[in-house]
């Protein structure tokens, strides 16, 4: 059930910077809700980037901790993912999704996705 909105993806140089960022549709609050942005690189599967829970708990998972931060504003319906020191095994298709909990080993709303490209 897609109720999340992904933007923010582009094209950028290996060491540059994006903020990807997660809406949430108008009469969908998130503030109740964690969000985890997962990523999946052609041939790859979906992998675990980074979850903030309803109450602002941040967590990293695997090579990206150090150089992306997750924040959320519940006033904007909002979840961002800020991503520094971007490298090119950074490239993939990244989604948002929302739940009860970080750590689930499924998610109830998804959105589309947005393109990661970083180029070497």
């Amino acid at each position: 059930q897609s109720r999340l909105v992904e933007s923010g993806g582009g094209l950028v140089q290996s060491g540059g910077s994006l903020r990807l960022s997660c809406t949430a549709d108008p009469g969908f609050s998130f503030n109740n809700f964690a969000v985890i942005w997962f990523r999946q690189a052609p041939g790859n599967e979906l992998e675990a980037v980074s979850c903030i829970s309803s109450t602002g708990t941040a967590s990293y998972y695997g090579s990206v901790e150090g150089r992306f931060t997750i924040s959320r504003d519940n006033g904007k319906n909002t979840v961002y993912l800020q991503m520094d020191s971007l490298k090119p095994e950074d490239t993939a298709l990244y989604y948002c999704a929302a739940d009860s909990l970080c750590g689930l080993r499924t998610y109830k709303y998804w959105g589309q996705g947005t393109q990661v490209t970083v180029s070497s």
